[in-house]
């Protein structure tokens, strides 16, 4: 099975001085992902977490709600023309009666910023496949002082970051600052997936009472995905995109970007953050 860490020999520069060395690095190989033994996706990933990954991305596509509509997930023997198995390969089985999505070379995957799609037919497909709706009664209640400790948390859990630099994390925090679960990975969007996979497998879906919290920018995908598990909160490092701002408003999510130290932006949803009255009236 791929390594999460590869070695490799660099040259390094400093201040004028030339030596060379072993250089932590962090693996990235293809995975294919088969629904009942036929090809759906292929993403690039960090190797581990590959059966949460595939159940989470098939969270996010509207194919899987609960635990009891997955069979199995196994990895494809003889994925090569020689015979091996490369651990890239996964198929997943759904239970019996659980519908299979058309799968064809021209399906409409809307899950990617790049996917070609307008902003209303994007919406509208996460508005037409979500399993659960966005249900926290009563609704999640945050301090920002809460909010703004949740980066260094995160930071201080990513083992894999501090030797190689070259990953991107997700985080749940309950609504009282609790790191419930952590994946890292080369994709913010697989890092989700794998966090989402796990809960789905632990029969703990809908997520409606916790934090997602990721390292980097919060796209429309990112969105999508906490929607799609019925996360309220989804907290994130840097910027918003436009869609995933409008996805936000009109899903209940509560969205908060740029939150650096003591910092946020709170782009939807600002009923779940504790702002003073002359705050808000700001």
């Amino acid at each position: 099975m791929g390594r999460v860490t590869e070695r490799r020999r660099v040259i390094r520069i400093r201040d004028g001085q030339v030596t060379t060395r072993p250089d932590t690095l962090v693996a990235e190989e293809p995975l294919e992902i088969r629904l009942n033994g036929k090809p759906l996706a292929i993403t690039m990933r960090t190797p581990g977490d590959d059966f949460a990954l595939a159940a989470g991305f098939l969270v996010s596509e509207g194919v899987l709600g609960s635990a009891d509509e997955l069979r199995n997930i196994v990895y494809c023997a003889g994925a090569t023309e020689d015979g091996s198995n490369t651990y890239n390969v996964v198929d997943v089985q759904l239970a019996p009666g659980v519908p299979v999505p058309d799968i064809t070379l021209e399906r409409n995957v809307y899950t990617t910023s790049s996917c070609g799609l307008c902003g209303k037919a994007s919406l509208d497909a996460v508005r037409t496949t979500t399993r659960f709706t966005i249900d926290d009664a009563p609704p999640v209640r945050l301090e920002p002082e809460l909010l703004a400790s949740l980066p260094d948390r995160l930071r201080a859990a990513q083992r894999v970051f501090d030797r190689t630099g070259g990953l991107h994390a997700a985080a749940l925090f309950t609504e009282g600052g609790e790191l419930l679960d952590i994946r890292e990975d080369v994709g913010r969007h697989n890092a989700v997936d794998k966090l989402v996979g796990r809960a789905l497998q632990n029969g703990e879906l809908p997520l409606s009472r916790v934090v997602l919290l990721v390292s980097g920018r919060a796209s429309f995908e990112l969105a999508q995905k906490a929607v799609m598990a019925g996360i309220p909160v989804l907290a994130a490092v840097s910027a918003p995109s436009s869609l995933a701002v409008d996805l936000a408003a009109e899903s209940g999510l509560t969205l908060v970007g740029f939150l650096r130290g003591t910092s946020m932006n709170v782009y939807a949803g600002a009923h779940r953050i504790a702002l003073t009255a002359t705050a808000a009236q700001g």
